[in-house]
């Protein structure tokens, strides 16, 4: 009931019902988009108990809830009647309101937020084994290790039928087609020809493309990728889906078009991504893993300084998933990634600055908050920390960024390297285990994470202003002081 009163008090304070196309929710996060944003009472759902703050970013509402957001979410969707998951009427391919970087940021938060905590979990999972591995509980030939690694890798390895499923969905095709044409992408017999023939003949000779070709369909070379653990290829495929779907639906009769739909669809976009869309994704993430890594080796300290410094700013405006793709791009073509370690320090620096404002604190509903978002900074969800504490009483999160930004040019300096993707938080420290064991990345990670975690528990301490009561009001829902 609880749940159910809220949902209708944010529904209202939205614009009510009509107001809104789509609602979603990532891991902290209510996500609407409104047909009038105008229409919504900011101010007011920004005081609501409940709520910790609302955010207009990347063409979507964002009411930020804390942790319990899915129960909120199952409760705004029986309250409002909208698609679980999906929009509110039965135009999916309607275009996300704000410029084209907000598109942007819409696209690529659209298709991997449903994925985020399967993405996490798995991870963790690697994370985990590769912990055990490490101080010798387990083998790497053991049945154990094997299965463990198998419930952890399985996602990464077939992480394009997952992208092609929330791709599709996202450019507003049917989603198990999207499906498909990943699978095909992954079948096992082609990945397994390059290893079982010798080419037919070679293209690009002597470039960083050159490119052996093994078969070739109706007379036009193959170039054989590996698409596993892929991202561009197959979000780049299921936007051309798209819309040579919609094509077929159009021209084709109703009586077959069912199934014929499908195949067409099918037959036209499958060859194309095996001939051209593959080869080009590819070499387009090599070279943005190589310039990646050529900015990265020029001055890896600064480098650190600045993702680490700036990653809670990019998360606030959700500049962060332009970095994400980056990511699993450097884990497909090089096996392991530098970019993402190096925002590492960020959720410690932020716990070690709630944890002070916990403690100093005199405000009761600061307290109430603080606690909750300690623990989830301490597992790596920043959100609530973020928008309930740091960014009203404001001082504090400046400190959790300049401490953030020490702890990146740490990491950046000793090239600590992730060599599985996920986890966050304490979770996040199996990733940085080498192969060959515990090396100087990972202790590191140790240094920069407590480092950053006292340095910011103490400047919040000394000059945190916590109890000032201006500085008070934007959490409690109080007067801000201005008149």
């Amino acid at each position: 009931m609880k749940h159910e009163q809220l949902a209708n008090d944010i529904i209202e304070r939205v614009g009510g019902k009509g107001n809104v196309k789509s609602v979603v929710h990532c891991i902290t996060r209510l996500r609407f988009k409104l047909k009038d944003e105008k229409k919504a009472n900011t101010e007011s759902l920004k005081n609501m108990d409940g709520v910790v703050t609302v955010m207009q970013s990347g063409g979507q509402y964002q009411v930020v809830i804390g942790n319990h957001v899915s129960d909120v979410y199952k409760a705004v969707v029986s309250v409002g009647g909208f698609k679980d998951e999906g929009a509110t009427d039965d135009a999916p391919t309607d275009e996300p309101n704000g410029n084209l970087f907000d598109r942007f940021i819409d696209l690529i938060a659209g298709i991997f937020t449903p994925i985020l905590g399967v993405l996490a979990a798995s991870g963790m999972i690697k994370g985990i084994n590769a912990l055990f591995v490490a101080i010798g509980l387990l083998e790497n030939t053991s049945g154990t290790y094997q299965i463990l690694n198998a419930t952890g890798d399985g996602l990464f390895y077939f992480l394009p039928i997952l992208l092609g499923y929330t791709a599709m969905k996202k450019f507003g095709g049917t989603p198990f087609l999207g499906m498909t044409i990943a699978m095909a992408l992954v079948y096992p017999a082609l990945e397994g020809i390059p290893g079982a023939s010798e080419p037919l003949y070679t293209l690009f000779s002597g470039t960083m493309f050159e490119s052996p070709v093994y078969i070739e369909f109706l007379g036009i070379p193959i170039m054989l990728m590996t698409y596993s653990m892929s991202v561009i290829p197959i979000i780049v495929s299921t936007f051309f889906a798209a819309k040579v779907e919609k094509f077929f639906t159009k021209v084709i009769p109703s009586v077959v078009r069912m199934f014929l739909v499908p195949m067409m669809t099918l037959l036209i976009i499958v060859p194309v991504t095996f001939i051209v869309i593959g080869p080009i994704a590819t070499w387009a993430s090599q070279l943005l893993g190589s310039f990646t890594s050529w900015s990265y080796d020029i001055s890896p300290l600064f480098a650190g300084a600045i993702i680490g410094g700036l990653w809670l700013v990019f998360v606030m405006f959700g500049l962060h998933w332009g970095l994400v793709p980056i990511a699993i791009n450097n884990f497909a073509i090089q096996g392991y990634d530098t970019i993402l370690a190096t925002m590492f320090t960020h959720s410690w620096a932020l716990a070690g600055a709630i944890l002070a404002v916990w403690l100093k604190s005199r405000d009761k509903k600061i307290k109430t908050l603080s606690a909750p978002a300690f623990i989830s900074s301490i597992f790596g969800v920043t959100e609530p920390g973020m928008y309930g504490i740091a960014l009203p009483l404001k001082r504090p999160f400046i400190i959790t960024l300049i401490t953030s930004a020490i702890g990146g040019a740490i990491l950046g300096f000793f090239r600590t390297t992730g060599y599985v993707l996920g986890g966050l938080g304490v979770f996040q420290f199996p990733t940085f285990i080498s192969p060959e064991g515990f090396d100087m990345g990972f202790y590191a990670a140790v240094i920069a994470a407590v480092l950053g975690f006292v340095l910011a528990f103490v400047l919040t301490w000394v000059f945190g202003n916590v109890n000032k009561k201006e500085q008070e009001s934007p959490v409690t829902g109080g007067n801000s002081g201005k008149k």
